[in-house]
């Protein structure tokens, strides 16, 4: 059963997150800077992860949506403090773009989701939990590629309802909604309908038939203008959705990984990659947890905090950088 069926860098997250568009212009700033900068290194190092080398810089790129350049910076600055040298390359496009990117060695790093690539890689996976889909991935990658630790982080589809709802029902998990489900309407983009993972998958795993189903748009202000009003009593959101702060959405856990773990993974050029290099990400990734994503995805997409702020102050916080 394919248990991963979208593509997590395809998705509207600049929708999803309210960015502003001065926030964009900034992004795309930075991008064409290191565009620069690349040009005016090609004759350097090809080696992008060589810290040891006078001459070597890692290339730290990212996907075209804000967590993924939150993500990549703080994996930058990290770098940085560790004495790395690093050029970023971020807003690259989707993962068709950037992927073969790093196969060639034309970026050294790049935040991915575990889950995510491994559909990119083997669309018929049944992989699910974060040990299995990393064991999966791992036998799927080229010899150029490398994942290194996964975090705790992840940004993945959710039941989610309303607090009023949680309270009233003692709702903490999936499976808790067995008693209540049939007098509830799901909300969710279209294909969360027929979807193995959507309505199926609950049904399969948790045994849950909803009294209904609202076709919403994907973990998008319609979404979350239907569960805020009451239109529907449970939906699909992503887990960092920074509304889930704000709006005091309870994300329900779910223990038999109806759906497939997303966690955030630091996705490297493997041609010499250093030690000091990959210890710095590894790092990262030991600290990064859901909770971390959520509330610096809200400061960035909802206070319209600088990222570069945003990255800095959490890696401050953790003892790192």
């Amino acid at each position: 059963m394919l248990r991963i069926t979208r593509h997590r860098i395809t998705r509207a997250r600049i929708t999803q997150h309210g960015i502003a568009s001065s926030r964009m212009a900034v992004a795309a700033g930075l991008a064409a800077a290191a565009g620069l900068t690349l040009t005016a290194c090609g004759g350097g190092s090809s080696n992008p992860l060589n810290s040891s080398s006078s001459k070597g810089t890692v290339v730290v790129g990212s996907g075209n949506f804000p967590e993924s350049e939150l993500i990549a910076e703080i994996y930058a600055q990290e770098l940085t403090a560790k004495g790395v040298k690093v050029t970023r390359k971020f807003s690259i496009g989707t993962r068709e773009v950037y992927y073969p990117e790093l196969k060639n060695g034309t970026i050294g790093v790049v935040p991915e989701y575990n889950g995510a690539l491994l559909s990119y890689l083997a669309p018929s996976s049944t992989a699910a939990s974060t040990s299995a889909v990393n064991t999966a991935l791992a036998s799927q990658l080229p010899s150029s590629v490398k994942a290194l630790q996964s975090s705790p982080a992840q940004d993945s589809d959710s039941v989610t309802v309303s607090a009023a709802t949680a309270a009233q029902d003692h709702l903490k998990s999936i499976a808790d909604l067995a008693p209540y489900a049939k007098n509830m309407t799901f909300g969710g983009p279209p294909e969360f309908k027929t979807r193995a993972d959507g309505l199926a998958g609950l049904h399969k795993n948790y045994g849950l038939t909803f009294k209904g189903f609202g076709p919403l748009d994907e973990s998008g202000p319609i979404t979350i203008a239907a569960l805020q009003n009451g239109k529907v009593q449970a939906a699909d959101l992503f887990t960092t959705t920074p509304q889930v702060i704000t709006d005091h959405f309870v994300v329900l856990s779910d223990p038999k990984n109806n759906f497939a773990a997303q966690n955030v993974v630091p996705l490297v050029n493997t041609k010499d990659v250093s030690s000091t290099a990959e210890n710095a990400l590894n790092a990262v990734s030991a600290k990064l947890t859901t909770a971390d994503l959520l509330q610096m995805d809200k400061q960035t997409g909802i206070d319209h905090a600088d990222y570069a702020t945003v990255a800095k102050s959490w890696l401050s916080q953790n003892g790192l950088g």
